[in-house]
């Protein structure tokens, strides 16, 4: 049985990819500052309370000689990043440096796969972004994502380590069989609006007046199952290296997920507020998998509707 670690995996992608890989026959050793649930520590053959980089962490990373790392462990807002960057450079590129000079140092043969973002990408100059698209991140959240990356490829080219990066576009919807979801007040609009009709209550959204069909913004949405399949799929081909997009290519509007979510949840309440569109804000962000497709047959399985449906359920589930 292969050995794999997952960092951040009491997280919400390092979860659901934690039970992709206990799904698919793997040993999981799970590392995280946060404990998992109990349905998601059922996936664990391990698990270590503890910064990834820290002294515990990578004696057990050593010890265990995975066959492969997953990543996920990161700090992950845009926003925030800009108030407190000195977070988001220590934690998401000094601590990875740490990991890999590690995995340097002592020889481990193992393959990194590591959660980058479509942040990367920064404004978009053409959507779909494609991964020979020029990176130009507009925060230091993307900033320290893309300084992973070519930090991960000079180890590459100088050490022989297999690394794949995956920019992910916007990742949601929850476990189909409600074990793991996300936690409660994250900020994308899929949770921001089914927690608004969960609680009565209602949200903002900036820009109803975008060069799009419907005057709302459109982004790219991936199903966290997608997500962490792709994860095992960059595992188990070995061919498999390098920068890949995680993403549709068409992506949904705004009001496209407003209107889904009041039908999923059979609600006719007023629920969004429209507010001034946001210097910066790209009317079309959205993403070509076509590379990760083609090298490994990955598509994403889950439309609008199936996102919008297991995300409620546990939204509901935790009440």
């Amino acid at each position: 049985m292969k050995t794999v670690v997952v960092t951040g995996a009491g997280g919400y992608i390092g979860g659901q990819t934690a039970i992709a890989f206990h799904q698919a026959g793997y040993n999981v050793i799970g590392i995280d500052i946060q404990e998992p649930g109990l349905e998601l520590r059922k996936c664990f053959s391990k698990f270590l309370v503890s910064d990834f980089a820290s002294e515990e962490s990578l004696y057990i990373i050593n010890k265990a000689e995975p066959h492969a790392i997953v990543h996920c462990a990161g700090t992950s807002l845009v926003g925030p990043s800009v108030k407190a960057p000195r977070n988001y450079y220590q934690n998401n590129f000094v601590n990875t440096k740490t990991l890999l000079d590690f995995i340097v140092d002592n020889e481990l043969s193992t393959k990194l796969i590591f959660s980058s973002s479509a942040a990367a990408y920064g404004e978009p100059i053409m959507p779909p972004c494609r991964e020979e698209d020029p990176p130009l991140p507009l925060s230091p959240y993307g900033e320290s994502k893309l300084m992973c990356e070519m930090m991960l490829q000079s180890y590459s080219n100088a050490y022989h380590h297999d690394f794949v990066a995956f920019r992910y576009f916007n990742v949601c919807g929850a476990d189909n069989q409600g074990r793991h979801g996300q936690a409660p007040n994250a900020t994308h609009i899929v949770a921001r609006v089914l927690e608004a009709i969960r609680d009565n209550g209602d949200i903002t959204i900036n820009g109803d007046d975008f060069p799009t069909p419907d005057g709302t913004c459109i982004r790219d949405y991936v199903h966290v199952q997608d997500i962490a399949q792709a994860h095992v799929l960059a595992v188990e081909n070995y061919k498999v290296k390098g920068i890949y997009n995680l993403g549709t290519g068409t992506g949904y509007s705004n009001r496209q997920i407003i209107d889904t979510a009041l039908e999923v949840t059979n609600n006719k309440d007023k629920i969004v507020n429209w507010g001034p569109s946001r210097a910066g804000d790209p009317a079309v962000l959205t993403g070509s998998a076509d590379k990760f497709t083609s090298a490994t047959g990955w598509q994403p399985t889950h439309d609008l509707t199936s996102i919008i449906k297991t995300a409620w359920q546990w939204y509901n589930r935790e009440l």
